[in-house]
Parts: C-alpha cells; sequence; structure tokens
C-alpha cells in the first residue's frame, strides 16, 4: 500500500532549521507564514528540487544531461514523493511571440480547425477562391458537354507573359506536339506563327487545343483533362465555341477575377511564427520598430551645427562626412546649418528626415545621394553585424503597429481565410477575429458553431453556425477548443483575449493559464505545487481558483499552495504555518494541522489574525493630502471607455476593481508612462489618452512593478540598493587603503584585475559541471568562498574586512 504522506525529515535548505513534517497526499495543504519565512524553501527548494531530482534519474544518462537537473536539497530524507509539478511565478516567457492562445495550445487547434474547413478568399476581389480535384475537373468537364453539342479543351501554357520572337514561342509549343493555338483569345495554326510580330512591351496568353468533345460517352475525356492540366500545371479552359462562354478549373487555388492563384491551406498558413503564414512587414509580431523623428532630435533648441541630430553625433564612425553633407545639402535647399532646428520650416525638416528623392550632390570630388535621417538609420540597424551599434539605434526607434497587418500578425492570404458559415450568416469570421475574442466570448462563439441550426434560427440574437457539410470535421476539434477554454474559465481568466501577449501578463496571470493547462491534461497521483496563485485575483474571482485547486486534488492529485489569501487558507484541508518571524527568525514549523486548530494555536500569528484576535487597525485619521490633483483626461486604451480620473496628490491610493477591468491600463499604461514621457522622455508610448493636467505640481515619476530586477548571480541586496557602493568607498578611505593606493574597484568582487580572487571570478565557489547530474559548486580553496584576494582582506574597518 503507497504511503498516505509525504515525510520530510531535518530539512535545512536556506533558514528551514531542521524542519521535520508529514504532509498528507490527495489533499489540499496550504504552507503559509510571513514573508521571508521559509515557505518557498520548504514547497519549492526542498520538495520539488527532490521530487524533480529523483525523475532525472529515473532517466538514462544520454537524457539527463540535456535537463536542468535540481540540486540535491539539505535534508536527511525525504519519503512518499510522487511526480512533482512546480507552477510559479519566476519563468513568465520572454518570447514576444507567445500569446494566450499559443501558450494554452487553443490557438493550435484553431489554426488546424481553419486549415480543415477554412475557404480562401481572394484579399484584393473578396470573392471566394475554388480549389477542384482532377476528378471534379473531369465530371465538370462532362457535365458541361452532356449540355453543349461542342467544347473545345484548352490548356493554358503561357500565362500574361513577354514574348520576343515566333522563335521563341514555337520552340516552347513545338515539342507539346499540338498543332493549334490561341494567342490572346486568337486561333492560330502552328505554321501561322512563324509570320507573327511580338511586341516586348505587350504581354500574351497562349492557350493549347488539347481537343474538341463532341461526343464525351466515346472520347478520352479523362485522357484529355489529365494532359492540359499536366502541360498547365494545374489549370484548364473550357470554351463554349457557339456562345463564347468559358471555364477555367484549377487544381491549385486560384481566383478567376484577379487570376491569383494561392498556396493550398495548411497549419502553417495561420502560424506567426512561420514564414508561410507571417506578415512579411512585421514578420509576425504585430508590431515594427520605426525611427522616431523625437527621438532623433530630441532637442530641437539645437542647431544642425551644434549636433541637432543626436545619433549621427554619437554612434557614425565618420561625423565629419555627415557635417560635410549636411553642408552640401543646406546650400541646395537654401537653409542655414546655424538656424535652430525648431525654427526650420517643415518642408526643409521632409527633407532632413526623408531624403532628396535621388537627388545627386557634389561632395570631394564624387557624386553622392542624400537618402535622409531616417532611410540612414532604417537600413543601418537591418544591415549592421554589431550589437552595440543596433541597441544603439533601437534607442530612437519606437514600437507600432504594424501598418501591413494591422497588428494581427499574419499576411492578408492567411487574413483572408473565412469559416464556412451557414447560409444567411451576416459575418465573416478570419482567425484573427476569434483570437480578438475574450475567454469567455471564444467559448460562447464556438458553443453555438455547431449548435442545432433550428434551435437558435428564430432567435433575434442567434450566434453564426457552421454550414453543414463542416460540422463533422469541426466538432471533435471545437471540443477540444472548449475544453481548454472552460479551464481558462475556470481559474478566473475569461476577460483575457486568445492574442493576448504572454509577456503583458501578470505573474498571477501566468501561472494561472498554467495551472488551466495542467487542468486539461487530467494526470493522477502527481504533486502540484503553486507560489500565491490568487495574486491579482479579485475576490470575485477567488472561489473559482478553489474550486479549480479542489479539482486537481479530486483527481487524486496531492495539491500544496503557498499562499496569505485568507479564503484560501480557509478551504485548504491542511494548513502548515511557518515562522515565528522571517529570515534567521524564521524556518520553524509553528502550526499545523486544520484551520479550526489553526486559530485556535496561540503561537500562530496567522491563525490570530483568522480568528480575529489580532488585526489591522486603520487609522483614525486618514491624511489630508496637499491639496493638489492629478487628473488625465480622456483615456481609452485597451478596454478604458474614454475615461477621466483625478488623484489628490500627497495621500497614498489605492486603484481596485475586478481582474481585467482596466486598472493597470489607467495607472501604468496611461498615467505613469505619460508622466514618464513628460519627465523623462522615455520612449515607449503610453495608451491613448487626451491630457493630463496637474504636472506642475509634481517633479518625477517611479515606476515600482512585477519585473525582475535581474539575474546575475553577483548581485545580492547590497550592490542592487547602492549600500554597497558607500561601504567600498569607506573602506578606501582607510588610510592603510589610500597608503597601498587601492581604490573603489579593489573592493568591488566584480572588477576583473581589482580585489576579487580571481581564481572563482568573484563568485566564492567553483562550478563543476557534471553533464547529466546536477552542476556541483565547490568552495574556492584561495579564498574559502569570502570571495577576495589576500590583499583586499588585509584592509579592515573598525576591526573588520
Amino acid at each position: 500500500m503507497s504511503q498516505s504522506f509525504i515525510a520530510i525529515k531535518n530539512a535545512r535548505v536556506h533558514n528551514l532549521k531542521n524542519v521535520s513534517v508529514k504532509i498528507p497526499k490527495n489533499k489540499l495543504t496550504v504552507i503559509t507564514g510571513l514573508s521571508g519565512s521559509g515557505k518557498s524553501s520548504l514547497a519549492f527548494d526542498t520538495i520539488y528540487a527532490e521530487g524533480q531530482r529523483r525523475y532525472a534519474e529515473s532517466l538514462n544518462a544520454y537524457a539527463r544531461q540535456f535537463m536542468d537537473v535540481q540540486d540535491k536539497p539539505d535534508v536527511d530524507e525525504i519519503t512518499g514523493l510522487s511526480p512533482t509539478i512546480a507552477i510559479d511565478q519566476k519563468h513568465i516567457a520572454g518570447n514576444p511571440r507567445s500569446t494566450v492562445g499559443t501558450v494554452t495550445e487553443v490557438y493550435d487547434y484553431i489554426r488546424l480547425l481553419f486549415a480543415r474547413i477554412g475557404v480562401q478568399y481572394c484579399p484584393e476581389t473578396n470573392e471566394p477562391v475554388r480549389t477542384y480535384s482532377q476528378g471534379e475537373i473531369i465530371e465538370a468537364v462532362r457535365s458541361l458537354a452532356r449540355e453543349h453539342k461542342t467544347l473545345e479543351l484548352f490548356s493554358p501554357f503561357i500565362k500574361s507573359s513577354h514574348l520576343t520572337s515566333s522563335r521563341e514561342l514555337l520552340k516552347r509549343v513545338e515539342p507539346t506536339g499540338y498543332e493549334s493555338v490561341r494567342l490572346n483569345g486568337v486561333m492560330f495554326k502552328l505554321d501561322a506563327l512563324q509570320a507573327l510580330t511580338f511586341s516586348t512591351e505587350k504581354k500574351y496568353d497562349v492557350d493549347l487545343l488539347i481537343g474538341t468533345i463532341t461526343d464525351n460517352k466515346k472520347q478520352p475525356l479523362p485522357a484529355m483533362v489529365e494532359k492540359a492540366l499536366d502541360l498547365a500545371n494545374g489549370f484548364i479552359l473550357v470554351l463554349n465555341p457557339e456562345t463564347g462562354d468559358e471555364h477555367t478549373f484549377s487544381t491549385i487555388p486560384y481566383c478567376t477575377a484577379s487570376g491569383r492563384t494561392f498556396d493550398p491551406i495548411e497549419p502553417r498558413t495561420f502560424s506567426f511564427n512561420s514564414p508561410y503564414g507571417a506578415c512579411p512587414r512585421c514578420t509576425g509580431l504585430g508590431y515594427t520598430l520605426d525611427v522616431d523623428p523625437d527621438l532623433v532630435i530630441p532637442n530641437p533648441r539645437l542647431t544642425l551645427a551644434e549636433g541637432a541630430i543626436q545619433p549621427w553625433t554619437r554612434i557614425v564612425g565618420n561625423q565629419s562626412y555627415y557635417q560635410q553633407l549636411l553642408e552640401v545639402v543646406s546650400v541646395a535647399h537654401h537653409f542655414s546649418l546655424d538656424t535652430p532646428v525648431k525654427d526650420l520650416p517643415q518642408s526643409v525638416m521632409d527633407t532632413l528626415f526623408y531624403g532628396t528623392d535621388g537627388q545627386t550632390y557634389e561632395l570631394v570630388n564624387k557624386k553622392v545621394h542624400f537618402e535622409g535621417i531616417i532611410p540612414n538609420l532604417t537600413v543601418r540597424h537591418t544591415e549592421t553585424d554589431s550589437e552595440y551599434i543596433r541597441k544603439e539605434i533601437e534607442q530612437y526607434m519606437r514600437e507600432k503597429i504594424c501598418p501591413t497587418c494591422e497588428g494581427k500578425r499574419l499576411k492578408p492570404e492567411s487574413l483572408s481565410v473565412r469559416l464556412p458559415l451557414a447560409s444567411g450568416a451576416s459575418e465573416d469570421y478570419s482567425i484573427a477575429d476569434i483570437s480578438g475574442m475574450t475567454i469567455e466570448e471564444c467559448l460562447e462563439f464556438f458553443t453555438a458553431l455547431c449548435a442545432n441550426g433550428a434551435k437558435t434560427a428564430n432567435k433575434k440574437n442567434a450566434k453564426p453556425q457552421l454550414a453543414k457539410s463542416a460540422s463533422p470535421i469541426a466538432t471533435p476539434l471545437i471540443a477540444e477548443i472548449n475544453k481548454r477554454l472552460k479551464d481558462l474559465l475556470q481559474v478566473g481568466l475569461y476577460y483575457l483575449t486568445l492574442d493576448r501577449s504572454f509577456t503583458t501578463l501578470s505573474g498571477g496571470e501566468a501561472q494561472r493559464i498554467r495551472l488551466s493547462t495542467q487542468l486539461s491534461t487530467g494526470l493522477t497521483d502527481v504533486i502540484y505545487i503553486l507560489d500565491e496563485p490568487s495574486i491579482g485575483l479579485h475576490p470575485k474571482d477567488n472561489d473559482k481558483l478553489i474550486q479549480t485547486l479542489f479539482t486537481l486534488r479530486d483527481l487524486g492529485n496531492t495539491v500544496i499552495v503557498v499562499e496569505h489569501d485568507a479564503a484560501m487558507i480557509t478551504a485548504a484541508d491542511m494548513v502548515i504555518d511557518v515562522g515565528p518571524g522571517a529570515g534567521e527568525y524564521g524556518g520553524e514549523i509553528i502550526a499545523q494541522g486544520s484551520i479550526a486548530q489553526i486559530k485556535k494555536n496561540p503561537k500562530s500569528l496567522t491563525g490570530q489574525y483568522l480568528a480575529r484576535k489580532a488585526a489591522i487597525t486603520p487609522p483614525k485619521k486618514l491624511h489630508a493630502g496637499n491639496g493638489e490633483r492629478l487628473s488625465v483626461i480622456g483615456a481609452s486604451g485597451h478596454n478604458l471607455n474614454t475615461v477621466d480620473l483625478e488623484l489628490p496628490l500627497g495621500k497614498l491610493i489605492c486603484v481596485t476593481g475586478v481582474s481585467g477591468s482596466g486598472k493597470s491600463t489607467l495607472i501604468s499604461h496611461t498615467l505613469g508612462l505619460a508622466l514618464s514621457k513628460h519627465f523623462y522622455r522615455a520612449k515607449t508610448e503610453p495608451a491613448p489618452y487626451k491630457t493630463l493636467k496637474g504636472v506642475n505640481h509634481i517633479d518625477k515619476v517611479i515606476a515600482i512593478d512585477q519585473t525582475p530586477i535581474g539575474r546575475t548571480p553577483r548581485s545580492n541586496p547590497a550592490t542592487y540598493t547602492g549600500v554597497f557602493t558607500t561601504i567600498r568607498d569607506i573602506f578606501t578611505a582607510v588610510p592603510e587603503a589610500h597608503l597601498r593606493g587601492y581604490d573603489a574597484g579593489m573592493f568591488s568582487f566584480n572588477v576583473k584585475g581589482g580585489g576579487r580572487c580571481e581564481a572563482c571570478a568573484g563568485d566564492g565557489a567553483i562550478r563543476i559541471p557534471m553533464q547529466f547530474l546536477a552542476d556541483v559548486f565547490v568552495e574556492c580553496t584561495e579564498c574559502a568562498g569570502k570571495r577576495y584576494n589576500k590583499e583586499a582582506l588585509e584592509i579592515h574597518y573598525q576591526g573588520k574586512n
């Protein structure tokens, strides 16, 4: 019989003090406590790390060398472990191509749906594009032959091409063995072609006469059709000589109105990560990097002679050449380089930014062109091999929605494929239309798509339904799509759109998306470990999240949640309270049991708050503020409906609302970015708004968000906050250091050639790669883990080095 609990004996990871605990399996367990008390050390760095390490050990050595193998946690023994899956907030994808739809695989199923039942329309004519199999063409020709006495079968051998001579044409036609051709609609025998003259400015259509059908029962119709298709690479033309009616059939997608051919529809047609589907302008990103004139000339009070064109004074190698070129252009177009840029007329600015359209100038005994500042920087950004130059030029560029695909990421041919709807439907749906829907709207759309038409035909707001011929193919795909959409709804993400970039999600949203994908797998006997999944979730949606965790538990899984949320703690089968303090004052199990037991335990600080014996008391008198106001008028970014916001200054202000209501859009993406642009000339454009008022009452803006502060292993709280700079300055000022000529670099473990230990490069440990095992870190024998060389450690301040 399998063990009914996970038993941990003497865990010493980070600040854990020989913690021993038993966690019941197939239950929802919440680990809570003060921030820094050791919750994550117990859940992630002990249970998850050991579970992953043991799973890796079950694989062969070849597979393990490709895995990120976890270090063995500092613990005496862990028993009762099952395979573990961690759903934390640390690994948000940084790929700008990732969207909610791609991460959850919903978009993959939608791509397959469009590839199998989608109807291609021509982007130019908006007419449906038809493709036929060879068998369908034979039956269509046979049907026409029954209606008409005589039909002529042509193979469109040459389409809209330039011909230089009759000899060239005969050289191409004679090997086919056919005697008659139609040249731009006029019939000729091959002999008669020799007398013709051809214009190089004119285009010609040449159709080979394959045969005349007078009796389709006796004539080899299939062979004639096959030959015509073969010679014309999939095209055949059927002509009624009596009426002049023509019918063109093709085995490849073809629009008769525009004459365009299209690639066959495949799943990759709708992938913005593939050149077969991505918009050619933005390569599937949905936005482009364009040089912004305002960033190129940040200070219009300067003159061109003073270096107003900032990138040409900072990153070009030959500054004198560009200055000479500007002088020649200024003379030719009658403006002065000594006039402030703000006083130059718009026509001159257009010339500077976009060039002079091929006009040549005499410069140092050679003729040159002035391409303009913006084309010059754009070409250099595209063609340079230097990462430094590319990054420098990007300082003068802004992200803008791609003008070709309008942010939809796909090429026009892909966006012109639509779902085949039942007759009477008033709308057409491309894959971008569906990706632009919220999760809730998308589920409603797909549920109605395969519903019984008779039930909704008389309703005023009837939803679109698929054509009957497409339903058998679409039904299993839509079932998979709906299953994943329901999982996303269950974790409270109904408001996200499928085309929302994954990089724009908060840590809590990203974690809940990954949680929804685990629901879709239906795994059992797994340990799931989650890191505060309620972060950013409104209490209105908290119950959905808790029910999701219950669903995982009821499937036969063990769910361990690191959490502070009262509702989540109350819903748990088992609560473990870690504390009593943080850091070195924590690392102990203060209380364990049901929520009722935790509330009764006087040692549990969490229990005291849950039992209402302790509480955060609001101030009796709120702060009055300074009486001034900061206002943003007409904010309309994302889902904001032209919002006006007035903020009293000198106060602590809380902006709240249900998840997805527009809080971050209003404060971070509109107000915050607008203030950053005003004070610091920030590149990122704020969300649309009309005006800001009261900016004169403040002098700076600081944004503190959930972006990780850095990943370098040498960073620590002292270096990041700047305290270490002052500490180094103190040691530099010590008389002994002054006598030895030591500067601040001598007391930095990051400076090569300074005071760091070169044996470990200032890391304090030597990394030993173990190929298919976890890398081993051994304390540096030269510095004993202190990171500094002997000379740096000899300098003391008040007895400490």
